[in-house]
């Protein structure tokens, strides 16, 4: 089977900002904070990297480092990673620090990058299997079936279920396996070429896509309907 391959968050979907996310913990609270407070406070929280899938760290807490390189290996070990983070912050209530958390794992602060659905139901058209393979510590199908888009997705391969992240091979050979698929007939899509990049090592095709805001992202998925295109091309022997 020609399959591809699709990274999560700055892939297929975008996290909500960090402005958001911070105002989205502090209503669930019920706790109200002036506008010019709100603002330091996710600016501080931006820069120590607590939001999963928002900006990295710009230093690494001697507390925090430790677990970062293997965060991504089981749900505890992803937790006390980003709450350990956050903790460096000061907000008005100890409790903010799990709400955070808890938080970026909804389906509400997830965007889908807008050509998405488009590319995902192209190549469910085509017959082109499609799966989902992400270092990440919770799980993501929720995300999928509240936007609609688990419809096109025929295996979820997440780090933490495995206990191996991305780039280790065998995160990608278990993704292939799940799709049936010839390693040398599977492109994989994401944005951070150490980890998506991986998949190389197995023969996989790889392709890279920006990893920013939705609104400035429009159709950076498209090219990966020809890439798909061309691969079972290439399988079928057309051109040879």
């Amino acid at each position: 089977m020609i399959a591809v391959l699709f990274d999560f968050s700055g892939t297929l979907f975008r996290v909500e900002s960090t402005a958001s996310w911070l105002r989205g913990a502090l209503a669930e609270r019920e706790l109200e904070l002036p506008e010019p407070e709100v603002a330091e406070a996710a600016a501080a929280l931006e820069r120590m990297g607590a939001l999963p899938g928002g900006a990295s760290p710009a230093w690494l807490p001697e507390d925090v480092a430790s677990v970062w390189g293997v965060r991504d290996k089981s749900q505890e070990l992803h937790r006390a990673a980003y709450t350990g983070l956050s903790r460096h912050v000061q907000l008005p209530d100890e409790r903010l620090h799990d709400t955070l958390y808890d938080r970026h794992m909804t389906p509400a602060a997830w965007e889908p990058y807008p050509d998405a659905p488009e590319v995902l139901a192209g190549l469910r058209q085509r017959g082109i299997g499609v799966g989902v393979i992400s270092n990440i510590g919770w799980d993501l199908r929720p995300v999928f079936r509240e936007h609609g888009l688990d419809q096109y997705v025929d295996a979820y391969v997440l780090s933490f279920e495995h206990g191996i992240q991305k780039p280790d091979p065998r995160l990608f050979r278990t993704a292939c396996a799940a799709l049936s698929a010839d390693p040398r007939e599977v492109l994989m899509v994401g944005d951070d070429r150490r980890a998506d990049g991986g998949a190389a090592a197995l023969g996989c095709s790889v392709h890279f896509v920006d990893h920013l805001p939705a609104a400035e992202r429009p159709d950076g998925l498209r090219p990966v309907l020809d890439l798909a295109e061309g691969r079972r091309a290439e399988g079928s022997g057309v051109g040879a």
